[in-house]
């Protein structure tokens, strides 16, 4: 949720970066935003709209897309992933540690490339 906390343009640099990928968030990445929001105060909670409105809108497309019973959002993550986008330290030492390829951001100005991606 750093959109709105550092001067990126999250949709340009992933473009740049991931040009020939389809730029999917699964739906129950939108429904923990939604959590996060109602929960939340402050500056996680315009994060948190920020973020939605950023994923319902090109070139994202939402993915109607299931957890296993029980199963936990990040694990979901993990499982259906091809290349993942997050700056959630644990979350990236285990993409890294499973092979997939994670976009975060650096220095708070742009994004970067954790391993190696393979051409669509």
């Amino acid at each position: 949720m750093t959109t709105t906390q550092f001067p990126v343009d999250v949709v340009v640099e992933l473009e740049n970066i991931l040009p020939s990928y389809k730029l999917l968030v699964p739906s129950y990445v939108l429904e923990e935003l939604e959590y996060i929001k109602k929960r939340s105060r402050g500056k996680n909670r315009i994060a948190a709209s920020v973020a939605i409105k950023i994923a319902q809108n090109p070139p994202f497309q939402v993915q109607d897309m299931e957890r296993g019973p029980g199963e936990r959002v990040d694990d979901a993550l993990l499982r259906q992933s091809r290349v993942l986008c997050t700056n959630d330290r644990e979350l990236r030492r285990r993409a890294r540690n499973k092979g997939i390829p994670v976009v975060y951001l650096r220095q708070k100005r742009y994004l970067s490339v954790d391993g190696h991606l393979s051409p669509e």
